[in-house]
């Protein structure tokens, strides 16, 4: 009897021995993973001619810079930028005027010496990726061309191309470059706030393309969508 008391408590402790490994296995993959997102969520296209550069809202000055960058090697003859939503009416009754994101960015790329008249803001105003993706394409359809270099920030690229493949034609083609200049840290995205929450922004928006992009932009500045 004592026997077999024994075998059942040496096999509850091997057991019990297991789990820890178990458990400090995926301790340790949890602390890769953690560590490795930021790297994971920098996913660029090899550099390609292309019919145009785009611009993506946010992040001055340093998507401007990039393109200017990409225009200078020749990359694309044309740049484009996107005009991200602002709150220009609501200033303009206060009598305050109001200087979108997207002039900043024209001042920077003819600053580096980009032509005025290559570069072109694309008329719509958008809310969030999705819909600035849905304005390239639609431009690239009214001009019939069919490649686009995307510049964005290093940690967006990856959700960027998920929206392009998930909303474009398979004729169309966006090359996704980051920002070589900008500052995100892939390596160490938890050390400072900034880059931290670029990177939690990123996976949910992430989650949202996977998911069929349920979560849906507000429709005007300041207002939540009632939809």
């Amino acid at each position: 009897m004592d026997s077999i008391e024994k075998s059942q408590n040496k096999k509850k402790q091997n057991w019990r021995l297991f789990l820890v490994f178990v458990l400090l296995g995926l301790v340790v993959c949890g602390v890769i993973a953690f560590r490795g997102l930021g790297r994971w969520l920098v996913r660029e296209d090899p550099p390609a001619h292309a019919d145009v550069i785009a611009v993506l809202s946010g992040g001055l000055p340093y998507r401007a810079l990039g393109a200017a960058k990409y225009f200078e090697l020749g990359y694309a003859n044309e740049v484009w930028i996107t005009r991200p939503e602002g709150p220009a009416e609501q200033l303009k009754q206060l009598g305050i005027s109001f200087t979108g994101e997207e002039e900043y960015s024209r001042q920077v790329l003819i600053q580096l010496h980009v032509p005025e008249n290559v570069i072109r803001i694309l008329p719509n105003n958008i809310i969030n990726t999705e819909q600035e993706v849905e304005e390239i394409i639609r431009a690239l359809q009214q001009t019939n061309e069919t490649s686009v270099i995307i510049v964005t920030s290093p940690q967006h690229t990856r959700r960027v191309k998920a929206l392009w493949d998930r909303l474009a034609d398979k004729n169309l083609t966006a090359i996704v470059r980051a920002a070589p200049d900008d500052p995100f840290d892939a390596e160490h995205w938890w050390r400072n706030t900034r880059d931290a929450l670029f990177v939690v922004r990123e996976v949910l928006g992430l989650m949202n393309v996977w998911a069929g992009l349920p979560v849906r932009p507000h429709t005007d500045w300041g207002a939540p969508t009632t939809s």
